[in-house]
Formats: C-alpha cells, structure tokens, sequence
C-alpha cells in the first residue's frame, strides 16, 4: 500500500512539472488517503502483534 502512495505521488509531482492542475489535486489527494490507510493499518497491526505476545 505504501508503495501505492509513492507511485500517486510520483505521478502529482510529473503532473505538475508538465501543468496538469486537475490530475495534480486527484493524484495529491489518493496519495494522501492512501498513506493514512496505511498508516491506521500500520498502527493497528503494531496494537494487535504486542497484544498476541504477551
């Protein structure tokens, strides 16, 4: 997923070098849901795999 995010990313910053305005705010704005998906998942995998250990 994190590697989803870099991609859309990627895609916003080539878009704005060449002056795509509409592609930039789409791709910007799935970069960003997807990096706090992956973060909330992240987070919850850590909660769920001490709890697991112990």
């Amino acid at each position: 997923m994190l590697y989803w995010t870099f991609v859309f990313l990627v895609v916003a910053i080539v878009a704005a070098i060449f002056g795509f305005g509409g592609l930039v705010s789409a791709a910007a704005g799935i970069a960003k849901i997807l990096f706090f998906v992956f973060l909330i998942l992240f987070i919850v995998s850590l909660i769920t795999g001490r709890r697991n250990r112990v």
